[in-house]
């Protein structure tokens, strides 16, 4: 690590959990953001500043005026441009030496299968179930860690999927895509704008202690928070072996 490095994440390197060996996983990682908005900001704001080496950024859309009431990744002078680039030119303006890729896509499963092999942590930023799901499948096929945060109204959940734990239920096994989720949109319901951030960061630090591998993550355990009154609330999540997507479902044919 050069002095510059040592300066910048002195504040990282203090901690005795981190320190010099930590800081410099984070340097050597790669993060896969999916969804640059209220919640894919502060993600990639937090990544880009604590330092992880490579940052993929996923996002088709483009940044718009309504966006600016929480997407804090994004500026009144970036209306228009992609947010998968916006966010690139964030993190450069804190943390230059951090190597950003933006992929204007949709996530799809093609692109997915590209993606997630090559990242160490993946963070589902999005806003609808079929790309959670798509997301989900492939962290699970290819057994990488997914840090998964929604935010609508005043409400906000995180969790930690771990498929290299067999303990560690999918996003499944909590949300089974056969149940048919009605979809929430924040054009259409709104969503408190802090909230987003709230979560946002939560997913960045379930992310950076993944990759430090310090502390205990939110595997097994959906953090729900009502920021009405700022009451957290924990339930324990198990894997279901009927899975769709990480169980073992028995065959009734065989008896």
């Amino acid at each position: 690590m050069q002095d510059e490095q040592l300066l910048r994440y002195s504040r990282h390197i203090l901690l005795n959990e981190l320190g010099v060996e930590g800081q410099e996983k984070l340097l050597t990682s790669h993060g896969l953001v999916i969804g640059a908005g209220g919640l894919g900001s502060p993600v990639a704001l937090y990544l880009g500043s604590a330092g992880v080496g490579h940052i993929t950024i996923v996002d088709h859309d483009h940044v718009d005026a309504t966006n600016l009431q929480r997407q804090v990744a994004h500026t009144l002078a970036r209306v228009g441009e992609p947010k998968a680039h916006s966010a690139r030119d964030a993190i450069a303006e804190i943390n230059s030496d951090v190597h950003v890729t933006p992929v204007l896509q949709r996530a799809d499963d093609a692109l997915l299968d590209t993606l997630v092999p090559q990242a160490d942590v993946v963070l589902d930023c999005t806003d609808n179930f079929a790309t959670r799901h798509a997301i989900n499948r492939a962290c699970v096929k290819y057994r990488k860690p997914l840090v998964s945060g929604a935010a609508i109204r005043f409400d906000g959940q995180i969790s930690v999927y771990d498929p290299r734990s067999g303990a560690s239920p999918c996003y499944a096994c909590v949300f089974p895509e056969s149940t048919g989720h009605e979809e929430t949109r924040c054009a259409t319901m709104g969503v408190f704008a802090p909230l987003v951030g709230i979560i946002g960061t939560l997913q960045a630090a379930e992310a950076l202690k993944l990759l430090c591998g310090i502390g205990t993550s939110l595997a097994g355990r959906l953090l729900m928070l009502d920021g009405r009154g700022m009451e957290f609330t924990e339930v324990r999540i198990g894997r279901q072996a009927s899975c769709e997507v990480c169980g073992h479902p028995t065959d009734s044919s065989t008896h």
